[in-house]
């Protein structure tokens, strides 16, 4: 029997709804091994949509996203792998602004849970420049906020 395959609106559902399940478990304070699971796969389900259907700016965000999952959960090698993808689909996109500070801060945080203090901090000062660029004061201060959770 052969399955049909999600329409683009049901993509863009999945994408998104997933999306904002991995925000709400990541904002959780006390996940519990199940919900950590959860955020993982939901994470990463979230980008599987937005590849079908996606622009390279969802694909970034997606990628940081399962970056940030990785890095609150302590799990190094997927963290940084993630970061990478984001910062690289940045730069071969030209994607900037908001964006690519959060693929520096991406990288940072990821090289934090690494444990390599020397790539975290070149990191964190590559994001802080980056900040300069962003346009929306709004956007740069919650960067910045973000930014200075992250201890190499």
């Amino acid at each position: 029997m052969t399955e049909k395959e999600p329409s683009r609106e049901e993509h863009k559902r999945f994408a998104i709804n997933l999306f904002n399940l991995t925000w709400s478990l990541l904002d959780k304070k006390d996940r519990t091994r199940e919900e950590d699971d959860r955020m993982v796969h939901a994470a990463h389900a979230s980008r599987y949509h937005w590849g079908e259907i996606g622009t390279p700016l969802e694909f970034e965000r997606g990628e940081w996203q399962i970056s940030r999952v990785y890095s609150v959960l302590g799990r190094d090698e997927p963290a940084l792998y993630h970061a990478k993808r984001c910062f690289e689909i940045c730069k071969e996109n030209k994607i900037g602004d908001f964006d690519i500070a959060f693929a520096y801060e991406a990288m940072a945080r990821a090289y934090a849970v690494v444990g390599n203090k020397k790539e975290c901090e070149k990191n964190i000062k590559l994001a802080r420049e980056a900040a300069e660029q962003i346009k929306k004061k709004e956007d740069k201060d919650y960067f910045l906020s973000e930014l200075k959770t992250i201890n190499c």
